[in-house]
């Protein structure tokens, strides 16, 4: 997930033009004195354009984006969320936020939702449903899409980690009721810090839009003191600096995309010969984003013995198996003991599946700027690890 990688004297001119045009910091307000220039309008606009959608409303964050859309979708206290064990903490945590329960299922090989298992742990009470598109490869969303329909149950798409992936041709993001995404540092697109809500829900737009700005309606009857309301909120805008530079960024994603595809097809068809590993499914092959190539060891000493052999040669990984603390439910006691399903529970064996899975994987992350010798060198060790265990 490399925007970082392509920061460069694009997102410095957007910025300087910022400042060019009045230094208008905060998205509203101030017309003149900007030249009624609004980077944050312009920015949700492109985005909705290059999504297929009707609808964007930028945050100051992907978990900003995932509390205030589960609120626009009217999820609250006592209400069942169901989302996945491998995902990044804030999913549970924006679940958890908004006082509703959450309830995770396993993956399956794909490192993503399992439609068997999601099935299973619908009931009464579940009220939405978040598919998490990890790693740049997407959900089985056919499946997930049958089994919501099928319940009537809202899909919000957690696409902080696809941005500009597809599904059958179609953009992620824009397959569920709504979906976000992130730019945070380390994300396909990054603004530093910051997220996007999109939709065709018109409903689902203005109550995440008034809910991230104090309840503004942004009626334009009114002026903005004046403005009216009907539901209380926060405040997680997005700045101006933000919106200049994500501007910039959105430009370069169709290269980002293209060449981390590249750089991923020639490391995984290098490493398809080592009959000891097998590769993460992938649902749909022409929508990954090229994120990572990630293989499963046999068994988890296998895993082990692996990577202290890879960081011994002075390598790392992609969260797997480095972060995966961060990315896997499993390891959350602080936040699922408190619900009384997880009172008590043996969190490995609640999610046997996923653990086998997760703990026997190996993620190496894929740039957009790997030159022929890094590419060959990271092969050459993988082979080297292998053949030593």
């Amino acid at each position: 997930m490399p925007g970082w990688e392509l920061i460069g004297d694009e997102e410095r001119a957007a910025v300087n033009d910022v400042f060019d045009h009045g230094g208008v910091l905060y998205r509203y307000g101030w017309a003149e004195k900007r030249e009624n220039i609004f980077r944050v309008d312009e920015f949700e606009r492109a985005f909705a354009d290059k999504m297929g959608i009707r609808f964007a409303q930028a945050l100051s964050s992907g978990t900003a984006a995932l509390i205030a859309s589960l609120k626009a979708m009217g999820i609250s206290r006592g209400d069942e969320v169901i989302t996945q064990s491998h995902t990044f903490i804030a999913t549970v945590e924006a679940i958890a936020e908004v006082g509703a329960v959450p309830v995770i299922t396993e993956v399956d090989a794909s490192l993503n939702m399992d439609p068997v298992d999601l099935e299973r742990k619908i009931t009464g009470k579940t009220k939405a449903i978040i598919p998490v598109h990890m790693m740049g490869v997407s959900a089985r969303m056919d499946e997930i899409l049958r089994i919501s329909r099928s319940h009537n149950i809202p899909i919000l798409e957690d696409n902080a980690q696809c941005c500009g992936g597809t599904y059958r041709g179609k953009m992620l993001g824009t397959l569920g009721d709504a979906s976000i995404t992130s730019f945070d540092f380390g994300k396909v697109l990054t603004t530093g810090e910051g997220g996007m809500i999109i939709t065709n829900n018109e409903s689902i737009f203005r109550r995440a839009r008034e809910y991230s700005d104090h309840g503004h309606e942004l009626n334009p009857a009114f002026p903005r003191g004046e403005d009216t309301r009907s539901m209380s909120g926060v405040n997680f805008k997005m700045t101006e600096l933000q919106g200049a530079i994500g501007l910039a960024q959105l430009k370069k994603m169709d290269y980002i995309i293209s060449r981390q595809r590249q750089n991923k097809a020639r490391v995984k068809e290098a490493l398809s010969d080592i009959d000891r590993i097998s590769f993460r499914d992938v649902p749909n092959p022409e929508g990954d984003t090229g994120d990572s190539v990630i293989f499963f060891l046999t068994t988890r000493a296998d895993a082990k013995a692996f990577m202290k052999l890879w960081t011994g040669k002075g390598f790392g990984t992609k969260n797997l198996p480095d972060a995966i603390n961060w990315h896997f439910a499993g390891t959350w006691d602080h936040i699922i003991r408190r619900y009384d399903q997880y009172e008590d529970k043996d969190l490995s064996k609640l999610f046997a599946q996923s653990d086998d899975l997760l703990r026997r994987a190996i993620a190496l992350p894929i740039f957009v700027n790997m030159p022929d010798t890094q590419i060959e060198t990271i092969v050459t060790a993988v082979h080297e690890c292998i053949k030593t265990m």
